[in-house]
């Protein structure tokens, strides 16, 4: 058991460098596991509870799916991806689009008390295939964690970004489009590829 639990920490740890890694962008800014890039602290050890300035992702520039939400945030969706392990890669990223700080909300990290020791996370962020009849959850690592952007601060500062990403079982392969749905959004359909 403990040897799975290992196996199971060690792909989401290598997941979480490999798009940190790719978020980064060499501006040099260090990367941490939530897979946010964020500034090198200050003296002062930097400011926990703010989300730092994102770089675009390293997804295509054009959205395929933009959405605005509650107080002026917006969400736009890069990519909805497939990959050889059976998974389905969502990739984007939250704006502030207004001139105060938006705080992100507690139901963001969703309703189950397991992921709960994890902090702020997506994993209540949902895709819907209304034409198969069923709705896919973000997937969960052994120990609990949602494979999704995890332990961000819990301020998005006026005209920050968040880069995000949430994997989710692939659905069938003739599916080739899902609902996405996120608490604070309107649902709205993505594309996959």
């Amino acid at each position: 058991m403990s040897t799975m639990r290992r196996a199971g920490a060690a792909a989401m740890l290598s997941a979480a460098l490999i798009f940190s890694l790719s978020a980064c962008g060499g501006d040099g800014e260090k990367s941490d596991s939530s897979g946010m890039s964020s500034p090198a602290p200050g003296p002062d050890g930097g400011d926990k509870d703010s989300a730092a300035p994102e770089a675009a992702p390293s997804t295509p520039s054009e959205p395929i799916a933009t959405v605005k939400g509650d107080k002026g945030l917006e969400m736009s969706v890069f990519s909805a991806r497939r990959d050889d392990g059976g998974f389905l890669t969502v990739d984007g990223q939250f704006k502030n689009t207004s001139s105060v700080g938006f705080t992100v909300p507690v139901n963001w990290n969703g309703m189950e008390q397991a992921v709960a020791s994890t902090g702020n996370s997506l994993a209540a962020m949902t895709l819907v295939d209304s034409k198969g009849k069923k709705r896919y959850y973000v997937l969960r690592d052994t120990d609990n964690r949602p494979l999704t952007t995890y332990a961000y601060g819990n301020l998005i500062k006026a005209g920050d970004t968040l880069a995000f990403f949430a994997q989710f079982p692939a659905p069938p392969a003739d599916t080739t489009e899902l609902a996405l749905q996120f608490p604070g959004f309107p649902s709205t359909t993505i594309e996959l590829s």
